[in-house]
């Protein structure tokens, strides 16, 4: 219970740093919710099972090109952007944002949340 309430703390604080977020949320690597923080009514069930597809792909494509191991996944739409980060070969976090988000604030934050929570498990 201690782990939990730390990893949803986590998430909690990441939001907090960065108000415009539409969600966060921490998933295992086989796309299963851990915890979450989400707005709008996105079910988590989706998104922690399309954070992981992402991050398994991202790795299959990282492997292929020989550029290392997976750090994270970027995704822009027309009105919105998710950032997928590995959080230790057991969990995925995924941050979803606005357009017009700072991707650049939302990595610097995020990436020590990741490394964080990698450290939990």
């Amino acid at each position: 219970m201690v782990k939990q309430e730390a990893l949803k703390s986590q998430l909690e604080n990441l939001r907090g740093s960065i108000p415009e977020l539409r969600g966060v949320l921490l998933a295992s690597s086989e796309g299963l919710p851990v915890a979450h923080s989400l707005s709008n009514g996105t079910d988590p069930n989706r998104v922690a099972a399309m954070a992981a597809a992402a991050t398994n792909l991202g790795k299959r494509i990282s492997e292929s090109m020989a550029t290392g191991g997976l750090s994270e996944v970027s995704i822009r739409g027309d009105e919105g952007a998710l950032f997928v980060y590995s959080a230790g070969p057991k969990a995925v976090l995924a941050v979803m944002g606005p357009l017009d988000s700072n991707a650049g604030l939302i990595h610097l934050e995020a990436r020590g949340v990741a490394k964080e929570i990698a450290s939990l498990f």
